[in-house]
């Protein structure tokens, strides 16, 4: 089972669109999907699950549209509140959370505060998230942390730098998942998606049910990690740690 699995929910739009139905219905339809998803991967067992719910990007949008997806997070969380209690699901936030709604920021940082006991599922939302928008960031934080005397730019590493990411409290992606047939990861965790498997599947973010998650982790299961190792060394770590 991947430790982490990272979802870019695509395709709202369009399938409202071949349903005949309004965008936002299309906008609500995807965030009952997250309540199936977010419950179907924690009966799998799966630890973090990140969800890329609003890009930076994507304020360019109708000022309508923009509105309402950010009314619909605020019901979700508010509603979500007492399920993530109940089952020890931790939220987490990446993003420039200080560009979102003051109501939203509120309701998001109540969450957070609530539920930062729990360690059953860490669940992530990238808000107001572009992996450009966080690289920038993260070298604004590390040229701080050198000119504050804490840190040595001749001993850069990726660890210190990665410590300077949204994600410095995450493990790196096991599996991106894309909806909606595009293949492209559109400005999501690209540093840190350096080694992770990425499956694509035509089904839009509405139509993507447990089942079809499943589907995916069984597609990742088939396919051997070798961070640049060959496929023999694989197999002589793997005897090696093999049961007698």
């Amino acid at each position: 089972m991947p430790e982490h699995v990272a979802i870019i929910m695509d395709g709202n739009g369009r399938w409202a669109q071949r349903h005949g139905k309004s965008r936002l219905e299309g906008h609500r339809q995807g965030v009952e999907n997250v309540r199936r998803i977010v419950k179907a991967s924690r009966n799998l067992g799966i630890q973090h699950i990140t969800l890329y719910a609003f890009s930076v990007e994507n304020w360019k949008r109708p000022k309508s549209e923009v509105s309402a997806l950010m009314s619909l997070l605020n019901i979700y969380l508010k509603k979500e509140l007492e399920e993530l209690l109940q089952n020890g699901v931790r939220l987490n936030v990446i993003g420039r959370i200080e560009d979102l709604p003051k109501n939203v920021q509120k309701t998001l940082l109540d969450t957070i505060e609530k539920t930062k006991e729990n360690s059953q599922q860490i669940l992530t939302l990238a808000l107001n998230y572009g992996a450009r928008t966080e690289i920038l960031d993260a070298v604004a934080k590390y040229t701080s942390l050198v000119a504050a005397g804490k840190e040595d730019s001749a001993e850069l590493d990726w660890e210190t730098f990665s410590s300077c990411l949204y994600t410095h409290n995450l493990p790196d992606p096991d599996l991106i998942i894309r909806t909606s047939g595009e293949h492209r990861l559109s400005n999501f965790l690209l540093l840190q998606a350096a080694y992770a498997e990425i499956y694509f599947t035509q089904l839009c973010w509405p139509e993507f049910l447990p089942e079809h998650l499943l589907e995916a982790i069984e597609d990742y299961n088939s396919r051997e990690r070798r961070y640049g190792q060959t496929g023999e060394q694989i197999k002589e770590v793997k005897k090696s740690i093999s049961p007698a």
